[in-house]
């Protein structure tokens, strides 16, 4: 493990954001990105266990629309995974029973490089909430900033817990003073949202002030960390770089320990490790 980390955090560390595909998966019309590699599981687990994590929660991602075969395929049965989906609204509920008992937790509201916001009033939309809150699932949503003010008040009203990812992805002119992260901000005030401290090269410098400013206004307990591997669309950036901005950006060791695990232990695993899964102290 590397020597930054190791003398950095102690704990467990669990990385609450990555993507894995393969490149013979069906892409959705007009893709943001449509990725010429494969990055499969088991590439994944390699880049975990090179750089001592854990555990892990696999997000569906939007090049492949609601196709979430190959990644429920490889959490299932897999103690040190979890993960999120993308689905239609139309879902039927023992379509998410059956996801339930394979690892996935979460559903994944995908609202960036879209001409007009789905409109998630509608009677399917509320439907599918409802059955997502019944599940004991979390929505986890990507948005722009800029849409957060209209977005998070009508996902509070469906009662579901909530997962926003990048940061909430503050606007970059206005940053910590835009009207997207101070909608964050009072959401957050709820006890049933939670951020992903993730992404932070699509957010620029910038990233730092913004997990600081979170951390002062809401405190660590609902705060968890994502690496955003492979970094489709930013392949130059290293595994390495996404922990050593966290460590740099979070002096504080208990805010660490909270980020980097304690808080995703509790979210997506229940608060307690699989028995088989050693501590990163241990490793």
């Amino acid at each position: 493990m590397d020597s930054h980390l190791q003398s950095g955090h102690g704990g467990l560390i669990i990385d609450c954001h990555a993507h894995i595909f393969t490149q013979d998966m069906p892409l959705r019309d007009k893709p943001r990105h449509a990725p010429t590699y494969d990055f499969t599981l088991e590439d994944y687990e390699r880049q975990l266990d090179s750089h001592g994590v854990a555990m892990a929660v696999l997000a569906a991602a939007s090049p492949w629309a609601d196709y979430n075969d190959y990644l429920v395929d490889s959490i299932a049965g897999k103690a040190r995974f979890r993960g999120t989906v993308i689905l239609e609204p139309s879902v039927e509920r023992y379509v998410l029973d059956n996801m339930a008992q394979d690892g996935v937790v979460g559903v994944r509201l995908h609202m960036i490089g879209q001409e007009t916001l789905p409109d998630i009033t509608t009677f399917e939309y509320r439907r599918m909430f409802r059955r997502i809150r019944d599940q004991g699932w979390h929505v986890h949503l990507h948005c722009a900033g800029k849409d957060l003010p209209e977005v998070l008040p009508l996902l509070e009203k469906t009662g579901v817990d909530l997962v926003v990812d990048h940061l909430g992805r503050p606007e970059p002119e206005r940053g910590i003073d835009s009207d997207g992260f101070k909608a964050l901000l009072r959401t957050m005030e709820n006890g049933r949202t939670w951020i992903k401290a993730s992404g932070h090269k699509r957010l620029g410098p910038a990233s730092t002030d913004y997990l600081r400013e979170l951390l002062r206004q809401c405190g660590n307990q609902r705060i968890v960390w994502g690496s955003d591997s492979p970094f489709v669309g930013e392949e130059d950036m290293t595994y390495q770089s996404t922990l050593d901005w966290l460590l740099d950006a979070v002096p504080d060791a208990e805010d660490r320990s909270r980020i980097l695990g304690v808080n995703a232990l509790e979210l997506y695993f229940g608060a307690q490790p699989p028995a088989r899964v050693r501590p990163v102290s241990d490793v």
